[in-house]
């Protein structure tokens, strides 16, 4: 049910209650983990609108340990674009639901998560509706699941030990199978495989490098293509190199996908490209390209290069 009713959340997140001008820069996840301080289960006791929330710690995962209470009333990554006739951003919980937070500081040394939209997941029954991306683009993930995963996330970028084994074991049983279509048949299976890429890219995994060039052929899902290129970053060689260029050259690849590539080929420092990407930069897409979605929506303004500028900075730093 959950996961039908939510297929379309992956894509995009639009929260109708947003309906306002503030707006602002959504961070990736790997930023709001790795500046985060805990990650904890709580209960919503109260919310004011523009005030903040009131939460009970159920339980800490990891980090920083928390109990009892929790008053939060500000924001670690909020990079505002807009302000909506002097109001701030506003807060959108119920109370009685469930939350996983990413619980850091704002600039008083107070408890705080990241933005309005992100550094939180709700929990729907026996699910969470999960980011390992970005909140534009979000996942329905069994509660152990995203419990296992996202606390070795976050003990890893935290230079911290996890259950390798386990996570290891969760990925080999979903990329030994053939990529899922987005299909309410297979959401279940495609939301799995994407939490497998994610983690492959999170913990910087190595061993899954012919697994993951089949995600990132698949032409016919662009998201499976988008977390495969994020996971390629860590496996430099000169095959990897080829195939995430093919990709890039290719009229057909989605210019999303294009920019992810370029990003996964600059954590490889590629010099030896470096005049073959100078003639890909001429002949790139100067169109802007981003998570697209409502213009109503707070995260309008999140910054995401064309091609153009994203091969454009790639040859600047090499």
């Amino acid at each position: 049910m959950h996961m039908i009713r939510f297929a379309a959340l992956f894509f995009l997140l639009i929260r109708t209650s947003f309906l306002f001008s503030t707006t602002w820069n959504e961070p990736w996840h790997r930023e709001v983990v790795k500046k985060s301080e805990s990650f904890v289960k709580a209960k919503i006791i109260s919310c004011h609108e523009d005030k903040g929330i009131k939460i009970k710690i159920l339980k800490t995962l990891a980090g920083t340990e928390r109990s009892g209470e929790l008053e939060v009333q500000g924001f670690f990554l909020l990079d505002l674009c807009s302000v909506s006739g002097g109001h701030g951003p506003e807060w959108h919980f119920e109370k009685g639901d469930e939350y996983y937070f990413f619980i850091g500081s704002d600039k008083k040394g107070k408890p705080a998560i990241a933005t309005p939209t992100t550094g939180f997941a709700l929990v729907m029954d026996d699910e969470v509706k999960a980011t390992y991306r970005h909140s534009y683009h979000q996942a329905m993930v069994p509660v152990g699941v995203y419990e296992m995963t996202m606390t070795a996330i976050f003990r890893s970028s935290h230079g911290q030990p996890y259950d390798t084994l386990a996570i290891r074991e969760y990925i080999s049983k979903w990329l030994l199978q053939a990529p899922a279509a987005i299909q309410k048949e297979s959401m279940k299976i495609f939301f799995a495989q994407h939490v497998a890429l994610e983690c492959v890219y999170h913990l910087n995994l190595s061993g899954y490098y012919k697994q993951l060039v089949i995600f990132l052929s698949d032409t016919l899902n662009h998201h499976n293509q988008i977390s495969a290129a994020r996971a390629l970053a860590s496996y430099a060689s000169d095959d990897c190199t080829r195939e995430l260029v093919r990709l890039i050259e290719s009229p057909a690849t989605r210019n999303f996908v294009k920019v992810i590539c370029i990003w996964s080929l600059a954590s490889q420092k590629p010099t030896g490209i470096k005049e073959k990407l100078k003639e890909m930069e001429g002949n790139a897409s100067d169109e802007e390209s981003g998570f697209g979605g409502n213009i109503m929506d707070p995260r309008v303004c999140t910054h995401f290069p064309s091609v153009k500028e994203a091969l454009a900075e790639l040859i600047k730093n090499l």
